[in-house]
Parts: C-alpha cells; structure tokens; sequence
C-alpha cells in the first residue's frame, strides 16, 4: 500500500477530509494520513458535519502536526493551496491541489469544497 500525507494549515478542514476519502476510496491501495503545519487542536464542526451527510465519523479523526512525519518517507505529500511545503517529510512525488479553505464559507459552498477535495481524491487514487 502506498502511503499519502495530505497537508493544510490547521489540520481541521480540507486535508482532515482528503484523508477520508482516501479511506473510504483507496482501501486496500492507499494508507492516508494528513497533518497541518500549525494544527489547530481540532477538526471543524463544519467538516465534521459535512462527511456525516456522507456517513463519514470525522469526529474521531484529531488534528495533528507534521513533527510526527519528519524523516518519514511517503509516496505522495499532497499540499492543499496553502503555502505548506513540509520540507522533513521525504515525498517521492509532491503534488499541490489549489483548493480554497472552507472555514468560513456557507454550508453550501463548504459542500462544494468537500466534493472537490472527493473528486481529487479518486483521481489520485487512480493514478497511483
């Protein structure tokens, strides 16, 4: 199994949902983890909220910083438009998705973020 790190700032929206759909879609392909450079101690409600329409527990995930994946070798690092560029993290491919933070957007546009990070999602997975 291939092993993917998403990456955002906080750690509580966008790669907290990169990270499960890669579980949801890449079982048995892909090992998914996600880290923020500056993690914000918890998962959004927002977020929370939104893979739950999908029956998705994101309430069980934490948001957690890269140290613990400093030295750490994976095959795809994936960067979500934020600047991150997790210098310790040993990627053999580094991919950055141009992808706005939904923290404060509507539910809806918060939606349309979400299914823009699943679409991204499945395509990485196919092309692994």
């Amino acid at each position: 199994m291939k092993k993917v790190l998403f990456v955002c700032v906080e750690n509580s929206n966008r790669s907290q949902m990169a990270e499960a759909f890669a579980r949801m879609h890449g079982t048995g392909k892909v090992e998914a983890f996600s880290a923020g450079s500056r993690p914000s101690g918890r998962v959004n409600p927002k977020a929370i909220q939104a893979m739950d329409e999908l029956g998705y527990d994101l309430s069980t995930h934490a948001s957690k910083g890269l140290e613990s994946f400093n030295g750490q070798e994976v095959e795809v690092a994936i960067t979500m438009g934020c600047g991150d560029e997790c210098p310790l993290v040993h990627a053999r491919q580094r991919v950055d998705w141009q992808i706005p933070d939904p923290r404060d957007m509507t539910p809806d546009e918060f939606r349309g973020v979400r299914d823009l990070i699943e679409t991204k999602v499945k395509q990485l997975i196919a092309s692994l």
